[in-house]
C-alpha cells in the first residue's frame, strides 16, 4: 500500500494488501478491505465502504456528495460489496437522509462512465454497460443487465434476471425475468437465454413465459391479468415473485409492445 505519489488520509482504514496506484486520493472516514486494487487518478471520498477484491479503474469517483438540492450534509455512505469491478470514470454518489446509503452488491460490474446516484440499491451480479445512468432511489435486483447509455428515472425498480436494451429510456418498473426495449419502453419477451445460463429449467422458463403472455400479450389490463394468474396459474417461487413485484410497484410496470402505440409515437401531427 505504500505509494508515495498517492494521498491516503491517516484516518482512512485501508487493509495492508490493498494496491494503490499513483495519484489516488483517499479521504477520511473510508474503509477499504483486503485484496482491492485502486487504479491511478481514482478519488475516494468520505463515507466509502469498499469490500474485498474489488477493482477500481482510473478516473472513478466514489462517494461524492449527492447531486440533490435537499442534501444538507448529513452523514451518509456508499457501501460497495466484494469482487466488484468499477471501470473508468464511473461516479457513485453517497446516500441522503432518505436511506443514508447507496449500495452496490457483490460481483457487480459497472462499465466505463456509469453513474449511480444517491440512495440507489444495486444487487449482486448486476451488469451496467457503458454510460448507463441511474437517478436517485433506484433499486436493481440481482442478475439484472442494463444496456449501454440507458437512463433510468428515479424510484424505478428493475427486477431480477431482467435485461434492458441499450439506449432504452426507462421510466417504468421492469418486472423480473423480462427483456425490455423499444421506444416507449415495452416488454419484448422473457430473458430465456440468461435464465438458462443461470440454471433455470425449461419447464420453469415456460411457466414464466405463460405468465407474461397473460400480462403483456393477451390484451388484459394489469389488474385483470393478476386476477387470472392468481386464479389459474399454479403457485411457484417465480410466479409469486412476479406478482409481488407488480403489487409493490410504485411507478407501474412497463407496457406490452403495441405496434399501433409505437406507430403513433412517431407519426406526424397537424
Amino acid at each position: 500500500m505504500n505509494q508515495p505519489l498517492a494521498y491516503v488520509n491517516p484516518q482512512a482504514k485501508v487493509a495492508t494488501n490493498v494496491v494503490i496506484e499513483p495519484f489516488v486520493s483517499i479521504d477520511k472516514n473510508v474503509v477499504i478491505e483486503e485484496g482491492t486494487w485502486i487504479g491511478s487518478n481514482v478519488t475516494i471520498l468520505e463515507g466509502a465502504r469498499i469490500g474485498k477484491n474489488c477493482r477500481i479503474f482510473p478516473g472513478a469517483v466514489i462517494s461524492a456528495i449527492p447531486q440533490d438540492m435537499k442534501f444538507a450534509g448529513e452523514d451518509t455512505i456508499v457501501k460497495i460489496g466484494n469482487n466488484v469491478t468499477i471501470r473508468e470514470f464511473v461516479t457513485i454518489n453517497r446516500g441522503t437522509k432518505a436511506s443514508y446509503e447507496t449500495v452496490i452488491g457483490d460481483n457487480t460490474l459497472l462499465m466505463a462512465y456509469v453513474h449511480v446516484a444517491h440512495d440507489c440499491i444495486i444487487g449482486n451480479n448486476v451488469v451496467m454497460a457503458n454510460a448507463a445512468m441511474l437517478s436517485g432511489h433506484i433499486v436493481i435486483d440481482d442478475w439484472a443487465i442494463i444496456g449501454g447509455m440507458v437512463p433510468i428515472h428515479q424510484f424505478c425498480h428493475i427486477g431480477a434476471h431482467s435485461i434492458i436494451q441499450g439506449g432504452a429510456l426507462v421510466s417504468k418498473d421492469v418486472p423480473p425475468y423480462t427483456k425490455a426495449g423499444r421506444l416507449p419502453l415495452s416488454y419484448v419477451g422473457v430473458n430465456s437465454i440468461g435464465l438458462r445460463r443461470r440454471g433455470f429449467t425449461p419447464e420453469v422458463i415456460t411457466k414464466i413465459q405463460e405468465i407474461y403472455r397473460i400480462i403483456f400479450v393477451k390484451g388484459y389490463n394489469v389488474a385483470q391479468a393478476v386476477e387470472i394468474i392468481e386464479a389459474k396459474v399454479e403457485p411457484t417461487p417465480e410466479r409469486d415473485e412476479i406478482l409481488s413485484f407488480i403489487a409493490n410497484s410504485s411507478r407501474g410496470i412497463m407496457k406490452g409492445y403495441s405496434r399501433q402505440r409505437n406507430k403513433n409515437l412517431f407519426s406526424d401531427t397537424v
